[in-house]
C-alpha cells in the first residue's frame, strides 16, 4: 500500500494496525526479526532493503494473518471486556481494540483494494468480528451478538486538521514509520532470510545502541520480490515470547473481488450509528477514536514544559520518557499509611505492593508499575515518568528532573 494521505485515512480502520501501533508507538519505533535457515537470496545491504520497502507500491492483497501480543498486562476477569474474546458484546471498534491489546493470539482475514476499501475479519471459533471500510462507510459487525456499528469515513477536510491521528496503516507503513524514527540511536542490519506465508523474505533487524530500553530488538520480514513487510516481531530484553508477533500466514497480491467489501446489516441486527468523521471535536468518530485511545499512542510526542497534565519528553529514541505533572501530592504515602492502619482490611498492604514496586531516590519515594514493554514511575509528589525503559532508567530520569 502506498503511503499517502488517502491510504492513511483508510488505514485508521484496520484493527490489527492498532495492535502494531501499540508497540510501535509506545517503544519509539521498533523493527523485527526472521528465522534462520531461510531461502538463498541475493545479498542486500540494510540501506537497499530500506529503499525496497519505501519503493513498494502494493495496494491490493488478500490473505490471512495472526497477531500475538504479550505485553505483560494483568489478566482481567472473563466477560469484563465483552466476554473475553473478540466476538460477543458490542460491535464498537473501540471495545474490540481493548480486547485485542489485552494479550493472546488472534487470527484474522484481511483484504485491501486501494485506499478506499479494506476489510478485516477476526475469527473466534464459529463467530467473527468484521471491520469493513468501503468508500464513505465504515462498518463493524459482531456475528455472535448480531450488533452492527456504522459511521461515515472521515472527510479529507477533517483529516487536514488532525495530523496526530495519522497512524501506520499496514506492515509496510509501520516499517516506514519505524525506520523514520530509528535515527542515530539504532543499529540497523540485515538478518537471516526467511519464508513467511510461503514467500521468500529478507529480514531487517533493528536494535537499540545503548542500554535501558525494555525492547531488545525488532525484526521485519520483507517480501523479496515486492518489498511488502510480511511479518513484524518485537523482542523483550527479558527474553521469553515476543512482545508482538504479527504477520501473514497466507497472502495473495491479486485484486480482491469487488463484493468482498460489500456489507448490508442483517435484518435482525441492532445498528449503532457513530459520528460523521468530524475529527478534533467532542463528537469524533469512534472508529478513529478507538485507535487514538490505545495506550502509548496519544500525546507522548510533545507538550507544554511541565504544565499540569501535559507530558514533557525526556531523552530520545528507544529510551525516551514522558514526564507528566498530575498535581496530586502525598497520594502514595496516604495509601501506604492507610494500608498499615490496624483497621485496614486484611491483605491491604500486600494488594498495594502488587500494584507496583516501592522505590526511592533523590526525587523522594514512589512506585514502579511494570509491563513487559512500558513501565511507569509514580512519585509521591505527583509526577509520572513513563516509557519503554527499565526501572533504573525511570529512577535516573526522576532524580535528574525532580
Amino acid at each position: 500500500m502506498a503511503t499517502n494521505a488517502k491510504t492513511r485515512k483508510a488505514a485508521r480502520y484496520a484493527v490489527p494496525v492498532a495492535v502494531f501501533g501499540v508497540v510501535a508507538g509506545t517503544i519509539a519505533m521498533v523493527p523485527a526479526f526472521a528465522n534462520a535457515g531461510g531461502p538463498d537470496l541475493p545479498q542486500v545491504t540494510a540501506q537497499q532493503l530500506i529503499e525496497k520497502i519505501a519503493a513498494s507500491d502494493v495496494q491490493q492483497l488478500s490473505g490471512s494473518a495472526k497477531i500475538s501480543t504479550d505485553l505483560g498486562l494483568p489478566s482481567l476477569p472473563a466477560g469484563l471486556l465483552g466476554g473475553g474474546g473478540v466476538t460477543g458484546g458490542s460491535a464498537d471498534p473501540q471495545e474490540k481494540l481493548s480486547q485485542l491489546v489485552s494479550g493472546g493470539t488472534q487470527t484474522f482475514r484481511v483484504a485491501a483494494d486501494g485506499p478506499d476499501r479494506q476489510k478485516l475479519t477476526f475469527v473466534d471459533g464459529k463467530d467473527e468480528y468484521s471491520l469493513v471500510h468501503n468508500g464513505d462507510d465504515v462498518w463493524g459487525y459482531d456475528s455472535k451478538s448480531k450488533e452492527v456499528f456504522h459511521e461515515k469515513a472521515p472527510s479529507e477536510k477533517g483529516d487536514k486538521g488532525d495530523k496526530s491521528s495519522e497512524l501506520p496503516a499496514s506492515p509496510q507503513e509501520i516499517a516506514q514509520e519505524v525506520l523514520k524514527a530509528a535515527g542515530t540511536t539504532t543499529d540497523v542490519s540485515v538478518g537471516d532470510t526467511a519464508q513467511v506465508a510461503g514467500r521468500d523474505a529478507y529480514q531487517l533487524v533493528l536494535k537499540p545502541k545503548g542500554a535501558g530500553s525494555t525492547v531488545a530488538s525488532v525484526k521485519i520480514a520483507v517480501d523479496a520480490k515486492n518489498g511488502v513487510p510480511l511479518r513484524v516481531q518485537v523482542l523483550s530484553t527479558d527474553g521469553g515470547k515476543p512482545i508482538l508477533d504479527a504477520g501473514f500466514t497466507k497472502v495473495d497480491f491479486a485484486k480482491p473481488a469487488a463484493d468482498t467489501f460489500a456489507f448490508t446489516p442483517p435484518k435482525d441486527a441492532k445498528v449503532t450509528e457513530g459520528a460523521a468523521g468530524e475529527h478534533g471535536k467532542e463528537g469524533k468518530d469512534k472508529g478513529l477514536g478507538a485507535l487514538e485511545s490505545i495506550p502509548g499512542l496519544g500525546g507522548l510526542t510533545g507538550g507544554a514544559e511541565g504544565a499540569q497534565g501535559e507530558p514533557k519528553v525526556l531523552g530520545e529514541g528507544w529510551t525516551s520518557i514522558a514526564r507528566i505533572e498530575t498535581g496530586a501530592t502525598n497520594t502514595l504515602k496516604g495509601m501506604d499509611d492507610a494500608a498499615k492502619d490496624k483497621n485496614a482490611p486484611k491483605g491491604a498492604a500486600q494488594f498495594l505492593d502488587s500494584l507496583g514496586e516501592k522505590v526511592s531516590g533523590k526525587f523522594g519515594e514512589g512506585r514502579v508499575l511494570k509491563t513487559r514493554v512500558v513501565n511507569a514511575l509514580i512519585t509521591d509528589d505527583g509526577k509520572v515518568y513513563v516509557g519503554a525503559v527499565t526501572k533504573a532508567e525511570l529512577v535516573k530520569a526522576a532524580d535528574a528532573n525532580k
